[in-house]
């Protein structure tokens, strides 16, 4: 029994990690503008440079035995990596604006680059969960761009979070933090930005 809940975290921990959330969030974050779904080529250049460059990058030191694994469980390795991913957001930023890409995936990209910085300092001091604050974002978002519908997607925070538990990869206050962050404060922040800039 033990080793099936084991196996079921281990799922929910693999399937619904940061770069798989996040990049599915940029693929339809130009819902909110007129030319959906023909522009989620937008989102998935967004997500190039939010999600692939940064895992592309972390892969890479795995392999040469220079982090621990893919999800960057070592405190100590977390900061210099999350402030590598703010540059390749950054830049991302930068050409999305110089080839006019719809203003709603900025508008991610500014949401997660704020939620990124702050991940990096807490990462100095504790372990906040980063698979619960890009569940926790990722859902809230999608609730407040679809609507009422799409409430059932919540349930995917408690149960990502258990799994992080489960797998002893963080703590319930880590976890609980993490979905707070993620849930309040950058998807807050997706929201005042979407009402300033759309």
């Amino acid at each position: 029994m033990v080793f099936g809940t084991h196996r079921v975290a281990r799922w929910l921990t693999e399937i619904f990690q940061p770069p798989v959330v996040v990049t599915v969030l940029m693929l339809v974050s130009p819902a909110v503008e007129a030319g959906f779904p023909g522009t989620m080529w937008a989102g998935l250049l967004g997500a190039l440079f939010v999600c692939v460059l940064p895992l592309a990058y972390v892969l890479v030191l795995v392999k040469l035995g220079k982090v621990s694994d893919h999800h960057i469980s070592d405190r100590k390795q977390r900061a210099p990596l999350l402030l590598l991913a703010l540059v390749s957001v950054l830049a991302g930023l930068l050409l999305l604006q110089a080839i006019h890409a719809p203003v709603s995936v900025s508008v991610m990209m500014l949401a997660l680059v704020g939620g990124i910085a702050v991940l990096a300092a807490v990462s100095h001091f504790w372990k906040i969960s980063g698979h619960a604050s890009a569940i926790s974002s990722a859902t809230v978002i999608s609730v407040l761009m679809f609507g009422p519908a799409w409430l059932p997607l919540l349930l995917l925070v408690p149960a990502v979070g258990w799994s992080r538990v489960v797998l002893r990869d963080h703590t319930l206050g880590q976890v609980v933090a993490g979905s707070l962050f993620g849930g309040v404060v950058i998807a807050g922040l997706w929201w005042l930005l979407r009402g300033w800039l759309l």
